[in-house]
């Protein structure tokens, strides 16, 4: 016979998404487990803590958690639509960061040919030699001026 559930997780009229622990759950432990998912104990409830700022992504913040306890290895026992096992999980939004756009275009550049006009045709032929400028017909002369301020050597 399989023992019964150490963790459960639901909709509480009153409280929102909130989790219990049974008797086979040593208090304390299951006290430092749901704080560490973001639960907090109910005043005047002993065994039940409820999601804090469930607004802020409460079913798969409560998902997350059957999931985290599951693979500690305790058995958790949650609804349909919070138990990650039974229920799709609603997709995530992609905030777009341009890498994967920005690898597109470059490899799409990569593999296609440039668009820009050659001057002249490649050769196949080895490269030809650079030309050599001429020769200047007269000797640059370079005037130097002493100034007065700077050091000697």
């Amino acid at each position: 016979m399989l023992p019964g559930p150490h963790f459960t997780f639901g909709d509480h009229d009153e409280h929102g998404l909130v989790a219990s622990f049974t008797s086979m759950m040593p208090t304390h432990l299951a006290h430092w487990y749901l704080e560490r998912e973001q639960f907090e104990p109910v005043p005047g409830e002993p065994t039940l803590y409820r999601l804090s700022e469930p607004e802020r992504d409460g079913i798969r913040r409560t998902r997350q958690a059957v999931h985290d306890l599951r693979s500690q290895g305790y058995t958790v026992q949650a609804d349909i639509r919070l138990d990650p096992a039974l229920s799709a999980s609603p997709a995530r939004p992609v905030r777009p960061n341009g890498l994967t756009e920005r690898r597109s275009r470059l490899a799409q550049a990569a593999a296609g040919g440039t668009t820009q006009r050659r001057a002249t045709p490649p050769t196949t032929s080895a490269p030809a030699a650079r030309p050599v400028p001429p020769k200047p017909g007269y000797a640059p002369t370079v005037h130097l001026t002493a100034t007065g301020g700077g050091r000697s050597r």
